[in-house]
């Protein structure tokens, strides 16, 4: 693969707002594309028509690019983050480079941050975990945000199956009816990645409070994995559970071998079976407590590698849900937008070699319906997301059961590196390039730009 001349400019969405209505601060003067100069200071932008109105006065024809004259930053006020999931929030980003406005097909008001690379990769190596965390981690971290962003946009992105299903439901060749769909990063049409966990954390410059953060950058600057002359798709999560999963259980068929099923320690515990994909061996490996890389309650470390709000989540290595049998026909009646009346069973039909649920039969008085893939299954039995599809099922056994009890392992999807595995692997004294070859097998590094 050759090297380019030059770093890229990211377009980073951090917010489409329907309402049209957002406030931010400029620390330092601005110009727009017009040439017109905004002074330091806090503005209101409303959308009225296709146009951008600022609470200066100032109206742009459905876009405006507001451009740093000297050093200067802003700050997007009101940011939601997490969307969708249990920690969900609001909080103030302050961002380098350059603010656009933009007015979408659909009226939305579009919130970009135009920035290097490498100041992209700063704040999202300290969003994603802490900027106190192990050095060998933010390097580790740095190369596969780095990579997994080049490998979203072009030139260098691979297309990929978009889950054809789009929500509804089929006969599957056993005669059965599936909603089978995954949510692979759709092509965003107005920038080239979102500021959210639905791409990576992206939340500004305030969150690289360490040092060895902007030493981290300057040490990895322009490095990627590669495998095969192509920019790894580095995906990554918070928690395998103990297993790291293949790409293909969760998005589309395509085989990649550096995102495959691998043990996350050294040695696999000799009291657990695989593979995982089969009931028994699952339930024993979800029940139990195996050994494993991310499996730690040391709460300083966790203090230190996490971000605040990460470290509510306490359980994120053995869970359990109760779910009452009012909750999961509403969940499902709101999730799926399917009415199975009273459920009688929840059956495992195809588990991934993580232990991961890759399809699940739900069988009511009205209908059974098999879903997947592992999103689809979070998704459809918790308000937000369950944290992994990687669990078992217990019920009671009256022929309607009143409860039913998941009991989980992980926190993600599981596929690639490990970031609680990760940060305990540089605990233990494992260089970046030992973590990388760990979860990214095959993979090499590789110099993309100066």
């Amino acid at each position: 693969m050759k090297k380019i001349e030059q770093e890229p400019i990211i377009a980073v969405g951090a917010m489409t707002i329907p309402a049209g209505k957002v406030s931010f601060t400029l620390q330092g003067e601005f110009v727009t594309n017009n040439q017109s100069t905004l002074s330091a200071g806090q503005y209101h932008v409303n959308v009225t028509g296709k146009s951008v109105q600022l609470s200066n006065g100032s109206v742009f024809d459905s876009e405006v690019t507001l451009t740093p004259a000297a050093a200067a930053s802003f700050t997007v006020h009101d940011v939601v983050i997490g969307i969708n999931f249990h920690w969900e929030r609001k909080e103030d980003q302050s961002f380098q480079g350059a603010l656009k406005l933009k007015i979408d097909g659909a009226g939305n008001l579009l919130v970009i941050n135009l920035v290097p690379l490498e100041q992209y990769v700063t704040s999202v190596i300290s969003s994603e975990m802490s900027a106190t965390s192990n050095l060998e981690l933010l390097k580790a971290h740095s190369i596969i945000s780095r990579g997994w962003l080049l490998a979203q946009i072009k030139p260098w992105r691979i297309e990929r199956q978009t889950d054809l299903s789009n929500g509804a439901i089929s006969t599957n060749a056993q005669g059965e009816k599936e909603l089978i769909r995954w949510y692979a990063r759709e092509a965003h049409t107005e920038f080239d990645v979102c500021a959210d966990d639905h791409c990576q954390r992206y939340q500004g410059i305030t969150k690289a409070t360490d040092p060895r953060v902007f030493e981290t950058i300057k040490s990895t600057r322009g490095n990627v994995l590669t495998f095969d002359e192509t920019i790894c798709d580095a995906r990554f999560s918070k928690c395998c559970g103990g297993m790291v999963e293949d790409y293909a259980a969760a998005w589309d068929n395509t085989k990649l071998d550096y995102l495959t099923v691998l043990y996350d320690g050294e040695h696999f515990p000799a009291e657990y079976q695989l593979p995982l994909s089969d009931e028994a061996n699952a339930r024993q490996w979800i029940l139990g407590h195996p050994s494993a890389f991310c499996n730690t309650q040391d709460k300083e470390i966790l203090a230190r590698i996490l971000p605040g709000f990460d470290q509510e989540t306490t359980d994120f290595y053995r869970w359990k849900v109760a779910l009452t049998q009012d909750e999961v026909q509403s969940l499902l009646q709101k999730k799926l937008g399917v009415d199975f009346g009273a459920i009688l069973k929840l059956e495992p039909v195809e588990r991934a070699e993580s232990g991961r649920l890759v399809k699940l039969r739900i069988v009511g008085e009205k209908l059974t319906l098999v879903v997947g893939k592992e999103l689809e299954i979070r998704r459809a039995f918790s308000p937000s997301h369950l944290y992994s599809s990687a669990f078992i099922i217990e019920a009671d056994d009256s022929p309607i059961p009143k409860h039913f009890i998941l009991h989980g392992a992980g926190w993600g999807h599981g596929v690639g590196l490990c970031q609680i595995g990760a940060a305990l692997m540089a605990e233990r004294g494992y260089e970046y390039q030992k973590i990388l070859m760990h979860y990214y097998p095959g993979a090499t590094l590789h110099l993309l730009y100066d």
